[in-house]
């Protein structure tokens, strides 16, 4: 590992002037989890650590009710999944905290950390995508928000510039008469990485099955989180039937560009995109009281 400089701020204000006055590489630090292990096989270099969970404003998690969730940057992984509102009203949210590493790593890894890594495979971001999260950036032109579907720009990067921090992740309430779920499948049972994942939010109109707005994400499918965009047009405005689910899930293929590895083909990704696809939205269906036979 190459030596570095650590510095631990104590308001956003000190963070962004040592960003304003550092001479190469910054990289902050939440939980460390993955930094720490990409610095020491040199996957990742950096000149400065900037330690960001001193910083008050980094560590909000409060639900507003016109506004939505806001999760600080600093905000654990736990700390997310066990707040009221998040068991209440973003289950998907909830079940994606919960799969990131060991007890231990969601003790210390948050969202943000989660989202700033830009895994093509990161478990919490599907979810935050189907329910239009935002990122929330400060940096010395100040604030900006950045949808999180617009966050990635390929496999380990994004829009975050060198002077700027992410804040936090800003998501909307739900919709009336909404359900939204997450699964992916990993090879081992525990602490694997996602062959493939797919989160799916299905909105219904308030009496019926038809349905009013979709939205599905796909993880580890492509270069960045994705949008199965011509799924989504399949289910909206008509009624959810079975049918209709097994050709939204024929649909999501197109919005992947897998690759063939050791976790698996490319054919064999887009396979488990169709499988996770059909079963995301049987079980929004059924949690919304309108399960579908098989």
């Amino acid at each position: 590992m190459r030596p570095f400089t650590y510095a631990a701020p104590q308001s956003l204000q000190e963070a962004l002037d040592l960003l304003a006055k550092a001479n190469g590489t910054v990289r902050p630090l939440v939980g460390g989890t993955d930094l720490i292990d990409q610095l020491r096989q040199r996957r990742k270099t950096a000149d400065v650590v900037l330690d960001i969970k001193r910083i008050p404003e980094m560590h909000r998690l409060e639900y507003v009710a016109r506004e939505g969730l806001h999760v600080g940057a600093a905000v654990s992984c736990a700390d997310t999944a066990a707040f009221a509102a998040v068991r209440e009203l973003y289950p998907a949210i909830r079940a994606s905290c919960l799969l990131v590493g060991s007890v231990q790593i969601q003790n210390r890894a948050s969202i943000a950390g989660n989202v700033c890594n830009s895994a093509p495979s990161a478990d919490t971001v599907p979810p935050l995508v189907t329910l239009d999260a935002r990122a929330a950036i400060v940096g010395p032109r100040g604030r900006r928000e950045v949808p999180l579907e617009e966050f990635f720009t390929g496999p380990g990067q994004n829009v975050l510039r060198g002077d700027e921090l992410l804040l936090e992740i800003v998501v909307p309430p739900p919709a009336p008469h909404s359900s939204n779920h997450y699964l992916r499948f990993i090879p081992r049972n525990e602490m694997d990485i996602a062959v493939a994942g797919v989160s799916s939010l299905v909105a219904l109109r308030p009496r019926g099955r038809i349905c009013a707005r979709a939205r599905i994400a796909l993880a580890a499918v492509a270069p960045t989180p994705v949008r199965a965009k011509a799924a989504e047009a399949v289910l909206e405005g008509h009624v959810v039937t079975s049918e209709l689910i097994e050709a939204a899930a024929e649909k999501a293929v197109e919005a992947c560009r897998p690759i063939t590895d050791v976790r698996g083909s490319a054919e064999y990704r887009k396979e488990l995109v169709k499988v996770l696809t059909r079963r995301t939205l049987r079980h929004c269906m059924a949690s919304l009281g309108q399960p579908l036979e098989s």
